[in-house]
């Protein structure tokens, strides 16, 4: 399957923390990566599945998980998805070939 990258669109950045709008069409899969400290994704339109260490998580509209740090996930839009993505401001990436 191919690797598409989500819309971002910035909507607050504080002193700590950084919130950042997803979107994602219906199918597409997001790329897969980790991140050095953790953050929390509030799913607020469509549906997504977040394969988390070996184990798929569907999230829906109105459903929050926290992705620990360190762990490789990667997202897969089931429905057109919009979700907020709220994370300390010195957070790091690090993305990994499909």
């Amino acid at each position: 399957m191919e690797v598409t990258k989500p819309k971002i669109k910035l909507l607050a950045t504080g002193r700590k923390f950084t919130a950042k709008q997803m979107e994602a069409k219906a199918g597409e899969l997001l790329p897969k990566h980790l991140a050095n400290l953790e953050s929390v994704l509030t799913v607020t339109q469509g549906e997504c599945v977040l394969a988390l260490a070996g184990t798929d998580h569907v999230l829906r509209q109105g459903d929050s998980f926290i992705v620990p740090p360190d762990i490789v996930h990667q997202i897969r839009a089931v429905q057109d998805l919009k979700a907020v993505h709220v994370m300390p401001t010195g957070i790091e990436f690090k993305f990994f070939d499909q």
